[in-house]
């Protein structure tokens, strides 16, 4: 199969995709593909449908009878039949679709699977029987069956556990949003510096720039006028983005609550102590919508590296992070047409404060783990990478790093391969460096790890001190980050 021209990166996914649908062995397989909404997964399947001459059937909010009439009609459209299909059932359906494999592979895609599954619970059941490893019409079928869906705590409970189908699935494929790299590309941005402000804005999510038409700052001095219009307007499709995504998630009943519970966390409260103070809330009353939010994809659960069970909670999606952060509080006065460009200016302080400096530093650590060479880092095989503390008991004082890289976990004492500091608007110099240098004094003496040949990673959006930049130049150990490089570096 040929990736189609107008598909962007994906390769590793329509390879899967391709290998998936093109199987010629015998026996009806299933495969499960998710992630976050606006990824392109129905492009990506709409594409393989059209290459295989398959079958895409996208369902709908609909009850139960008419999901299944319409997917009768679908189907009878598909083969040509001269009437419509009508099914008793589900289980009469799925038989259908394992017939279209008789001859060869076919390929069958159901998408927004979880609108079937609201209306029809059983179905998940209907198709473990039917992919039952000795079910003679599954033997007798190439059927290559694709369920979708964008509900991720849904999804994600399909193959989990005693579900019926843990265990069915031989393709479990997640279509991820694009990282920092790609996401200039496919904008078509050649400045890093305002990459890196149009990521903190739309992330990596490729239906942005179809929401907008293409439309994009030109230079880094358009960035502001660019979000006037293209987010912060009312006429604008990103304007209720944010909303629209929490209503679609099914699990996310209790709207306001998970709506406070976002507040919390793009407005800097990260710690489940912080959280349960902003909605004013029990602690222990935030473990089940942490872990729903979690579950579905808007919050991104990280633990602290040096510090067992201190876990913190970033917003996923940057859109979701900027309308929480600062739409949210003001958003009475932005749907009133001509305020944006009044309002803009007083949350601009807050947007580097806010939502640029925790977007930059993920941004740095994904640089770490997805980018840094082994000569960078000194280390062949690296482990977790995130952020971590370390308390200095007699300076009474604690050092939160933004980057923290350990080695491998192979059985023996794991070695701290980095420390780093992440500042977007902040001249980093030798001040930082002995910061970093005493953090990794402290770990040394206070934890069980190898801190002998750990680097210090400095990354900035500012610039680097002539001091700093002269050590860097003495000691290959320590390493300076601009943009240009979290860009194009290794």
């Amino acid at each position: 199969m040929r990736r189609p021209d107008d598909m962007f990166d994906r390769e590793a996914e329509w390879a899967s995709l391709s290998r998936f649908a093109t199987d010629d062995t015998p026996g009806a397989t299933l495969g499960v593909v998710t992630g976050r909404r606006r990824q392109g997964k129905s492009f990506l399947l709409e594409a393989v449908c059209e290459q295989t001459g398959g079958l895409y059937f996208q369902a709908t909010e609909a009850t139960a009878a008419e999901s299944l009439r319409r997917f009768g009609a679908h189907l009878s459209e598909h083969v040509g039949a001269l009437a419509p299909l009508a099914f008793a059932g589900w289980d009469e359906a799925v038989d259908a679709l394992l017939r279209l494999g008789a001859a060869g592979p076919a390929t069958v895609v159901l998408d927004e699977f979880p609108y079937l599954m609201k209306v029809a619970p059983g179905l998940p059941s209907v198709l473990q029987a039917a992919f039952g490893p000795r079910r003679p019409r599954r033997t007798g079928s190439r059927t290559r069956l694709v369920l979708c869906g964008s509900a991720l705590s849904v999804m994600g409970r399909l193959l989990a556990g005693s579900a019926p189908l843990r265990g069915r699935a031989v393709l479990e494929l997640a279509v991820p949003t694009l990282d920092f790299r790609l996401a200039r590309e496919f904008w078509g941005v050649d400045d890093p510096r305002l990459a890196a402000l149009l990521h903190a804005v739309v992330g990596g999510t490729p239906a942005y720039r179809d929401f907008l038409r293409g439309e994009r700052p030109a230079t880094v001095d358009g960035f502001d006028d660019w979000v006037v219009r293209a987010v912060l307007d009312p006429s604008s499709p990103l304007f209720r983005e944010a909303r629209y995504l929490l209503s679609e998630e099914p699990d996310l009943r209790d709207s306001a609550l998970y709506s406070s519970v976002l507040a919390a966390v793009a407005g800097g409260a990260t710690t489940r102590g912080g959280i349960a103070s902003y909605v004013g809330r029990a602690s222990a009353d935030l473990a089940h919508p942490l872990t729903v939010l979690t579950d579905s994809g808007f919050l991104l659960r990280a633990d602290d590296i040096l510090r067992d069970r201190r876990p913190v909670w970033r917003v996923a999606e940057p859109l979701v992070a900027f309308y929480y952060a600062l739409m949210r509080p003001v958003f009475a006065q932005l749907e009133r047409r001509g305020r944006a460009a009044r309002v803009w200016p007083a949350l601009r302080p807050m947007f580097t404060s806010q939502v640029l400096g925790p977007h930059f530093e993920q941004m740095c650590r994904t640089w770490v783990t997805d980018f840094a060479t082994p000569a960078t880092l000194g280390v062949d095989l690296l482990g977790d990478v995130g952020h971590g503390t370390i308390h200095d008991h007699a300076g009474r004082a604690s050092h939160e790093l933004d980057v923290v890289a350990l080695g491998a976990a192979d059985g023996r004492r794991r070695r701290v391969v980095a420390l780093g500091e992440a500042k977007w608007g902040t001249t980093l110099g030798t001040e930082h460096l002995n910061r970093l240098e005493q953090a990794r004094e402290l770990i040394a003496a206070t934890r069980d790890l190898d801190t002998e040949r750990t680097r210090l990673l400095f990354f900035s959006a500012a610039g680097f001190s002539d001091d700093l930049r002269a050590r860097a130049t003495a000691d290959p150990r320590v390493v300076l980050v601009d943009l240009d490089r979290l860009y194009h570096g290794a």
